[in-house]
């Protein structure tokens, strides 16, 4: 499963982009089971001013949700995305 996140804003408004592979990883189980979860949490909430956005892509379906307003699962999804 592919996994590409976008993240916008913030005070400087810069941007940063992760994406990943889950074939063949060790923890690939995890991946794709935050994966599925981040996808069903659609977060439709306004974020916060100079707060982080975030775009969620997983294969053909995205989402996009705003920091604060983040499942554990998309914060957990993010977070190893762009960490790889």
């Amino acid at each position: 499963m592919r996994i590409a996140v976008t993240r916008t804003g913030g005070f400087a408004g810069l941007t940063r982009r992760g994406e990943l592979e889950t074939t063949g990883r060790a923890d690939a189980p995890r991946l794709n089971s935050l994966a599925r979860d981040a996808l069903s949490d659609r977060t439709t909430t306004s974020g916060a001013p100079d707060g982080f956005r975030y775009e969620i892509t997983v294969g053909d379906r995205t989402v996009r949700v705003d920091d604060p307003h983040l499942t554990e699962a998309q914060r957990a999804l993010i977070r190893a995305v762009l960490e790889s």
